[in-house]
């Protein structure tokens, strides 16, 4: 998690390349390559939802160069007709610069996202950022319809963001988190996330709003489903969401079911600091990775 957040190392990983392992979490350097893999998913019967990757930026042209990246992402979207969704970080647009820059960013996107009929999703990045990310979403949800954010069941603060949220009508992404965080703002313990995850996977249901259940646990899944069947929740209302390269038969298995299953695709040069947060979240992934070093 440390070594996620490094930037030195983030400039040499865009240098060499997504070496070790990392192009099973990531679908190549650019949209060209990226818009294959998720031609491919979709054929399979998988909604995706793609990532220009992209954290650290400079300065504010640089943030405008992402958002033209992101701009184009969409416009291939819309042009070759894939059933995909954008989502992206308010850091790599601007937010550590302004508010200004990053609103001035975000409505362009938003706009040519409404003109292609793409929906769009602001991630969530660590505690710090937080409170900015929902307050930028707030404005923007006055404006736009085509735009939703995400949640973390292990901050302290969610289940009251939850009900703030409420009559804003938010679709929502709800997932456990995948930053280094403090106890002082987040639960140290599995068990305590875990059950909290489960009070917003609920909370968000009942109150009748759109619910992306992005979680690779069979036991969230498993209550997802019993929840929705005993409230008789439409499956139009709800879906779950995994991250490419990670558990792609359990995917398949979901829409042989009857549920909605959208894949997160990352791509682009900037995918250090994705791969490690993918590292940290299971010991397997690190013996994958080192399993291929190992055959080089």
């Amino acid at each position: 998690m440390f070594l996620s957040q490094n930037k030195l190392m983030t400039k040499l990983a865009k240098k060499y390349g997504p070496r070790f392992g990392a192009a099973r979490f990531v679908a190549g350097d650019t949209i060209q390559v990226a818009k294959e893999v998720v031609a491919n998913l979709n054929k399979n019967g998988l909604d995706v939802t793609l990532d220009y990757l992209g954290e650290f930026i400079e300065d504010e042209l640089e943030a405008n160069e992402r958002a033209n990246n992101l701009i184009r992402t969409i416009e291939v979207i819309g042009n070759e007709r894939l059933q995909s969704q954008l989502s992206l970080k308010l850091t790599s647009l601007g937010l550590d610069i302004s508010k200004e820059v990053v609103l001035k960013n975000m409505r362009r996107i938003l706009t040519v996202a409404k003109q292609h009929h793409v929906f769009v999703t602001i991630d969530m990045e660590d505690y710090s950022r937080c409170e900015r990310t929902i307050e930028i979403f707030k404005e923007l949800k006055k404006e736009y319809h085509n735009v939703g954010t995400v949640l973390q069941a292990y901050l302290y603060r969610t289940l009251k963001d939850i009900e703030q949220l409420n009559e804003y009508r938010a679709n929502l992404r709800l997932v456990k988190g995948a930053y280094k965080e403090s106890s002082k703002v987040a639960f140290p313990s599995k068990k305590d996330v875990d059950g909290q995850f489960k009070k917003i996977i609920k909370m968000h249901l009942l109150n009748g709003h759109f619910t992306a259940v992005a979680t690779h646990d069979d036991v969230m899944i498993e209550y997802t489903k019993k929840l929705v069947e005993v409230h008789r929740i439409s499956k139009e209302q709800f879906e779950f969401q995994m991250l490419y390269g990670i558990r792609p038969e359990k995917q398949l298995e979901l829409v042989k079911e009857g549920y909605h299953m959208r894949v997160y695709v990352p791509y682009g040069t900037d995918w250090y600091g994705y791969f490690m947060r993918r590292l940290a979240e299971r010991p397997a992934n690190v013996a994958f990775v080192l399993k291929g070093m190992m055959k080089r």
